[in-house]
Order: structure tokens, then C-alpha cells, then sequence
């Protein structure tokens, strides 16, 4: 099976919106694992909520490898019916990814450097750790939104 210059461009597309916010969901996550580990070297009591914070970033990810799947989706590709396309359809798919793609990958890393933070908070007042939580939370609020856009913009395309 050959592909058309336009699924080409779209599976570029789809390819950056699972990268890049998988790559900034690892920075994150380990960014915050680095802090995590110097508290739990000192109090392995507070490893339960080192790890919530930890995991934060990784939502990102997931937020990439759902875009990455209703595009290649809508592509036919899941189906064996691969949908023909045009380069400007194609295009279009692939600008419809980049919300997620850019979003997701920045606001992982900053998500990571919020929750690493917070840790400090875990450290000194554990009773605290739903303030970390939520500094951290505020950062995703915009992936959540990257990844709306995206959705929203993969669904207007009419193939």
C-alpha cells in the first residue's frame, strides 16, 4: 500500500501529537522522580504522596497517545479502510494535532517542575500535599485544553 502525500502529512501530524507530549510526560515525571527521591531517602513514610505528585505529568502522555489514535482513527488505518485524503485535508489534520503536540509536551515539563516543588511542601508539611496537588493541577488545565482543541478540530474535518 502506498500513502498519499496528505496521509503522509497527517501521520507526521500524529506522530508529533504521541511524541512530543510523550517526551515532555518522561521529562516531567522524572524531573518530579529526582525531588521524590531525595525526600524518600530521608522519610519513606511519604512515598504514597511523592508519587501522586510524580505521576501528574504523565497525563500528558496519555493526552498525545489519545489524539495519536482518533487521528489515525479518522485516517482508517485502525479499520484496514485507509481513507484517501487530499495534501490540503492532510495538512489540516496535521495543524489539528498541533495543539496537543505542543501543548502537551510544554506543560508536561512545567507540570514536572510545579510538582518537584511541591515536594518541598510534602517535606516539611505533609498535611499540605493537596495545595502541591493543586499547583501542579493548574498547569494540566491547559494540556486538558490543547487536547480539546485538538479534538474539536480533528472532528470539523470533513473526509
Amino acid at each position: 500500500m502506498s500513502l498519499t502525500f496528505g496521509q503522509v502529512i497527517a501521520l507526521i501530524g500524529a506522530a508529533l501529537a504521541v511524541g512530543l507530549p510523550g517526551i515532555g510526560s518522561a521529562r516531567g515525571v522524572g524531573i518530579v522522580g529526582e525531588s521524590a527521591a531525595g525526600l524518600i531517602t530521608e522519610d519513606p513514610s511519604k512515598f504514597g504522596q511523592a508519587l501522586i505528585l510524580q505521576a501528574l505529568p504523565g497525563t500528558q502522555g496519555i493526552y498525545g497517545f489519545l489524539a495519536g489514535f482518533l487521528t489515525i482513527q479518522k485516517l482508517g488505518l485502525l479499520s484496514g479502510a485507509v481513507v484517501d485524503i487530499t495534501t490540503f485535508q492532510g495538512w489540516l489534520i496535521f495543524a489539528a494535532c498541533m495543539p496537543i503536540a505542543i501543548v502537551g509536551f510544554m506543560s508536561a515539563i512545567y507540570q514536572g517542575r510545579v510538582a518537584a516543588a511541591s515536594i518541598g511542601i510534602v517535606s516539611k508539611r505533609p498535611e499540605e500535599v493537596a495545595k502541591g496537588i493543586t499547583f501542579a493541577a493548574m498547569v494540566e488545565t491547559y494540556a486538558v485544553l490543547a487536547l480539546l482543541a485538538t479534538i474539536l478540530m480533528l472532528f470539523g474535518i470533513v473526509i
